[in-house]
C-alpha cells in the first residue's frame, strides 16, 4: 500500500501537467532529403543562431559533406572565426558567464534540440514571438511564455504583433495571445518566413541525427532481404517436406 502511495505522489506533477491544457503545435512537415532546404537552414543557423547557440557535437567538415556544400564555400561563408579549422567542432566563442548574465541563463547547445523538443515544437516556437515591451528584449512567446531570448529572426519576419482573444479563467474574462501577425516590415513575406523557419528546423533535425536518412534507407534494404529470405525459406521448406505430405 505504501508503495502505491509513493508512486501516486511521484506521478502527481506529471498528471497535473497532462491535464493542464494541450498546446497546439503546427506541423513542421520538413524534408531531410531536401539539400536546398538544409543548406538554407545551416546558413540561417550560422547567421542568426550561432552567435549564442553552438552545435558542439558537429564538425564543420561533416556538415559540409552531408549537405553538399563545397569546403571552400563553407570556409568563406559559414565559418566566422578566422582561427577555426574545417575539422573543428561547431562551438561559438560566447563566454558562458557573460551569456548567463545577459540572458538569465546560458544559451543551450542546439545539437540535439530537435530530438528533445521535436520539430513541431521548434517550428511553432520560432513563429510565436510577439511584441511585448514588458519583457527585457521587447518580445514574448506564446509557446514559451516569458522566454529570456530575443526574436533573432525579426529582421526577416518584421515586428510580430499579438492577436488577442477573450477566454474565461475561472469566473473572469481575460485577454490572451492566440496568434501573431507581422507588421510587414520584414525582409520576407509570411509564406517566405514560414519556409525559412522550416529550413532552419530541417537543419536542426539533421543536426540531432545526421544518419537518420541513411538508417531509413538501410532499413528498407534489410526488409527487402528478409522478404526475399522468407520466400526462399518457404520454398525450401516445401521441397524438404514434399515427400512427407
Amino acid at each position: 500500500m505504501k508503495k502505491w502511495i509513493v508512486i501516486l505522489f511521484t506521478m502527481l506533477p506529471f498528471l497535473a501537467h497532462s491535464t493542464a491544457g494541450v498546446l497546439h503545435l503546427d506541423k513542421a512537415n520538413n524534408d531531410l532529403s531536401s539539400l536546398p532546404s538544409l543548406q538554407n537552414g545551416v546558413k540561417l543557423f550560422m547567421n542568426y543562431c550561432f552567435g549564442c547557440h553552438s552545435t558542439q557535437y558537429q564538425r564543420y567538415k561533416r556538415v559540409a559533406k552531408d549537405l553538399g556544400i563545397p569546403i571552400e564555400l563553407m570556409k568563406e561563408n559559414l565559418i566566422f572565426d578566422p582561427e577555426a579549422k574545417i575539422s573543428d567542432l561547431m562551438e561559438n566563442a560566447i563566454p558562458k558567464d557573460s551569456a548567463a548574465k545577459w540572458f538569465g541563463t546560458s544559451p543551450p547547445d542546439l545539437t540535439l534540440v530537435a530530438r528533445v523538443r521535436g520539430t513541431d515544437w521548434l517550428y511553432t516556437y520560432l513563429r510565436s514571438f510577439y511584441y511585448d515591451l514588458s519583457r527585457p528584449f521587447g518580445v514574448n512567446n506564446i509557446v514559451f511564455p516569458n522566454v529570456g531570448m530575443p526574436h533573432i529572426l525579426e529582421e526577416l519576419q518584421g515586428i510580430p504583433q499579438p492577436i488577442y482573444a477573450t477566454e474565461m479563467v475561472g469566473d473572469e474574462q481575460v485577454q490572451v495571445v492566440v496568434g501573431v501577425k507581422s507588421d510587414g516590415t520584414g525582409e520576407l513575406n509570411e509564406e517566405e518566413y514560414n519556409q525559412a523557419v522550416l529550413d532552419l528546423v530541417n537543419f536542426l533535425e539533421y543536426s540531432s541525427d545526421p544518419i537518420k536518412l541513411e538508417r531509413h534507407i538501410l532499413g528498407w534494404w534489410v526488409m527487402a532481404f528478409l522478404s526475399l529470405f522468407t520466400i526462399v525459406f518457404v520454398l525450401l521448406k516445401k521441397e524438404y517436406w514434399r515427400d512427407v505430405y
